[in-house]
């Protein structure tokens, strides 16, 4: 197919990139919904960096772009549960503020819905 047009990407190379970038997101999520629940607890650096990869594919995903790739839905859903499983129960102890834990959450929770939820669209 080669070039399809003038912008960034619109090459078939930009498309590898992408698919190679969200492909990478996709695989750091994986390895940490995996492994070690304390890991994705919120104080942790995959407690946080999870929800980023996530809002990071849903916005690539948005766009007009060939060569995002996302993970099936159901696979969400499943990161979702186990995640809010592993915030719920680690949450208190960190002691936040009562406004802070319920927006927190609700953002989560459509951090991962979203995604789910365009990922069902596409597939």
């Amino acid at each position: 197919m080669g070039t399809w047009g003038s912008g960034n990407f619109d090459d078939d190379t930009a498309a590898d990139h992408l698919s190679d970038l969200t492909g990478r997101l996709v695989d750091e999520v994986t390895k940490a919904m995996s492994g070690d629940p304390v890991e994705i607890e919120p104080d942790e650096y995959w407690g946080v960096a999870v929800p980023c990869n996530l809002e990071l594919l849903h916005l690539l995903a948005q766009q007009p772009y060939v060569g995002v790739s996302l993970p099936d839905p159901e696979t969400i859903v499943g990161w979702k549960d186990r995640f809010l499983a592993v915030w719920d129960g680690a949450i208190d102890g960190l002691e936040p503020k009562p406004d802070y834990k319920e927006r927190r959450r609700e953002v989560l929770v459509r951090t991962f819905d979203q995604l789910a939820e365009l990922a069902r669209r596409e597939g």
